[in-house]
């Protein structure tokens, strides 16, 4: 058969853009390469641990960049101080850039209250296997573990931790050494040190805060953190601690009245925080006491303005810490708000029940798990009740036989 017209007499050069198509192959855009980040598997975003591994598996997977991670403290603030040291320790061994603001204690005296890092092998805890009695045999001891009914059930772990490593371990026990704090470029924002003046002009944001805002967008220009600014030098990333913001130690009256009167001075600084975050390569941990805010609409509005929220219940002063049912634990962890990144829908933690805990050297967030067998405080509790209702009872002349207890 003949060849077509058009293509007779023409060389194969001049026939190859019939063969090409618009179709290009798709290549994944490079990411920034910052010591102490790892991109997402699940969106993308680059991410910086928090300093506490069971921490970083909630947020799923760290801290995205351009984030901020709102603590709501308990009452004695002292769990939500600790979560905030852990964040700033993480970027002392990273080499990350620090900005620490305060407006009681001085934010020299907060570094120096960093824990200390602590060796891998020291921090990967390992099962250890109980010694077998050489009496017994193997087989019996392994069909004694659990009864037949639970055998097929999956086994449930406390501890929340993911299979790659991300971030460091520490130890509260210890303080940071000098040398390695140095180490890292800090910058200081003490309220003392900045004196504010009343604004002529009606503004719904502290003066305070707009110092703090003002210092904070100088920093970011300054040190070249903006996205925008030209690569000129390699990048880093900036961790932003921020405790007790709302508190009356920044002029605030927020946790003073029911009807304070600066009640947008607050949300209108997460307005502006928020948007200096998104264009540069900082993240944010703010605490906030929450529980002396009375008007719970506007604590939700806050939370709302945050990427991350999460509020911690301690059991000090209350009757949950002689309770034996949470003997193992130091208090509650609350998961407020998860940040919706690059996707339609955020994931959702699969665990609703956590509770938190000091160990001797480490803060850990587990699963709670009750103990599953309390009769003797079960029984003691059930012979009080009893006994109760057998003198109300005997009270109303509905008994009159001597018996008090009544035993099934």
């Amino acid at each position: 058969m003949a060849a077509p017209m058009s293509t007779v007499g023409k060389s194969s050069a001049e026939r190859l853009p019939l063969n090409t198509t618009s179709f290009q192959k798709k290549t994944r855009t490079k990411l920034i390469s910052i010591p102490g980040t790892r991109p997402s598997v699940q969106n993308g975003q680059l991410l910086v641990s928090t300093g506490v591994t069971s921490l970083d598996y909630l947020l799923g997977g760290g801290l995205a960049v351009g984030t901020v991670l709102l603590v709501e403290e308990d009452r004695y603030d002292s769990y939500s101080r600790m979560i905030l040291k852990y964040f700033l320790a993480e970027g002392v061994v990273c080499r990350h850039e620090l900005f620490v603001a305060s407006a009681h204690d001085n934010p020299d005296d907060i570094l120096q209250e960093l824990p200390a890092p602590i060796l891998d092998d020291v921090a990967i805890h390992k099962p250890v296997e109980q010694p077998r009695l050489s009496c017994e045999p193997p087989d019996s001891l392994d069909a004694m573990k659990i009864a037949w009914r639970y055998q097929n059930l999956p086994k449930v772990q406390s501890a929340l931790a993911s299979s790659s490593r991300f971030g460091h371990y520490y130890d509260v026990s210890k303080t940071m050494e000098p040398e390695i704090r140095q180490a890292a470029k800090c910058h200081r924002f003490y309220l003392t040190e900045h004196p504010t003046q009343s604004s002529p002009t009606h503004s719904t944001m502290l003066e305070s805060y707009s110092a703090l805002l003002k210092s904070l967008q100088e920093v970011i220009s300054s040190e070249g953190f903006d996205v925008a600014a030209p690569m000129s030098k390699s990048r880093n990333i900036l961790r932003i601690g921020l405790p007790s913001l709302g508190s009356a130690l920044w002029g605030d009256d927020l946790s003073c009245h029911d009807n304070p009167r600066n009640g947008h001075a607050l949300t209108t600084f997460f307005y502006g925080l928020r948007a200096l975050l998104r264009s540069s390569l900082t993240v944010a941990v703010v605490t906030v006491p929450s529980h002396l805010i009375q008007d719970r609409a506007l604590m939700g509005n806050i939370t709302r303005l945050c990427d991350n929220a999460i509020a911690l219940e301690s059991f000090k002063g209350s009757e949950r810490e002689t309770n034996p049912l949470y003997k193992d634990y130091h208090g509650l962890l609350h998961v407020r708000q998860v940040p919706h990144l690059n996707c339609l829908a955020s994931k959702l933690p699969d665990h609703k029940d956590l509770a938190f805990k000091l160990k001797r050297k480490q803060f850990t967030i587990e699963r709670l798990h009750l103990p599953p067998d309390l009769s003797e405080t079960v029984s003691r509790v059930s012979r009080g009740e009893l006994a109760g209702a057998a003198t109300v009872a005997s009270a109303c002349g509905s008994g009159g036989s001597g018996n008090k207890h009544l035993d099934f």
